[in-house]
């Protein structure tokens, strides 16, 4: 069993496939998860596991070179922009229904409990050299 880093053996492992390139969308647990990537739901009630928790986790064992939220975030969810304005330098903004076009490209969804409006990133996977 590994000792450190993310334990979730289901979330460990599409992460390992991962690519250069490669779409993840860290959602809430209200986003529309479209067809087709891998899903790997970490909703265990309302707020857990937070938004926030899951998108450090994934931050920590991820190379990104760039991500794309909804605008509408800025006023619906003001904690939610401060933290991916932090986390996140570069952050784009689009209209929500774009985001969830963007997000049907995705390779995997990793859904949280969060259960706060527009609390959603779609991240665009780098390299590590």
């Amino acid at each position: 069993m590994k000792k450190a880093g993310i334990l979730n053996r289901q979330l460990s492992g599409a992460l390992a496939e991962l690519g250069h390139g490669d779409g993840v969308l860290v959602c809430d647990a209200g986003m529309p998860i479209p067809p087709g990537p891998r899903v790997v739901d970490l909703a265990f009630r309302a707020g857990v596991p937070s938004f926030a928790e899951v998108l450090d986790g994934l931050l920590a064992e991820l190379v990104v070179e760039g991500a794309t939220a909804a605008a509408e975030v800025r006023a619906a969810n003001p904690a939610a922009t401060a933290l991916l304005e932090s986390r996140l330098p570069g952050l784009a903004l689009v209209p929500h229904e774009r985001l969830k076009e963007l997000s049907a490209g995705a390779r995997l969804v990793v859904r949280t409990g969060e259960a706060r409006p527009y609390a959603n990133v779609l991240l665009r996977c780098g390299v590590f050299f």
